[in-house]
C-alpha cells in the first residue's frame, strides 16, 4: 500500500492511502495522521473535577473540557498525562486509573485518545504551551452534569470521559 503525505504541521499530516477494503475494493483514502493525546479527568479531595475553560481558535470559542494534549515523539502515555496534567492545570497526582481509549474521529483521523482518572493531587508548577489560553474551573459533578445537559459542555471527548468515568464508579 502507498501513501503520499500532502500536508505537514507540527506532528500532524494530511496523507492520501490506497487501502484494500475488507471487501476486497482497492480505493484511495485521505487520512489525518495524529501521534495520539491524553484525556485526564482530576478529581479533588472534595470529590470536584477540575477542568480547563480553554480558547480554540479552529471554532473562535471558549470550551470547558477536561485537560488534555498530545502525546510527544516517543513519550509514553501515561507520562503524557503527567505532563499535561502539570501544564494546563498546575497539579500532580499521586493515584491514577486508565479509563481505556477513545476514538475521536475513526471516519478521516487515526488518532487514539487515552483516558485517565487521576485523584490525590497536590499543586505542582506546570507553564502551558505558548499557543494556549486557558483558565482552571473546578466544579462538582453535578455542576458538570448540568453544563452536559445545557449544551455548556460540547467537547467529544469530555462527554466521553465523564461517561466513562460515571460507568466505572469514579464519579
Amino acid at each position: 500500500m502507498s501513501s503520499k503525505i500532502h500536508y505537514q504541521w507540527k506532528c500532524f499530516s494530511v496523507e492520501e492511502q490506497e487501502h484494500l477494503l475488507p471487501n476486497n475494493k482497492q480505493v484511495n483514502f485521505t487520512t489525518i495522521k495524529h501521534p495520539g493525546a491524553v484525556v485526564i479527568i482530576p478529581i479533588n479531595s472534595q470529590g470536584h473535577i477540575v477542568l480547563v475553560n480553554q480558547y480554540r481558535p479552529a471554532i473562535k470559542q471558549w470550551i470547558l473540557e477536561f485537560p488534555a494534549g498530545t502525546l510527544e515523539p516517543n513519550e509514553d502515555v501515561f507520562e503524557c498525562a503527567k505532563r499535561e496534567l502539570a501544564e494546563e492545570v498546575n497539579l500532580k497526582a499521586e493515584s491514577w486509573q486508565s479509563l481505556g481509549e477513545l476514538l475521536p474521529v475513526p471516519s478521516f483521523c487515526d488518532e487514539i485518545q487515552y483516558l485517565f482518572v487521576a485523584t490525590d493531587l497536590t499543586p505542582t508548577i506546570g507553564e502551558l504551551d505558548d499557543d494556549e489560553i486557558i483558565e482552571v474551573v473546578t466544579l462538582s459533578v453535578q455542576d458538570v452534569e448540568q453544563k452536559i445537559a445545557e449544551n455548556e459542555i460540547q467537547d467529544n471527548k469530555t462527554l466521553a470521559a465523564f461517561l466513562k468515568a460515571r460507568i466505572a464508579g469514579y464519579l
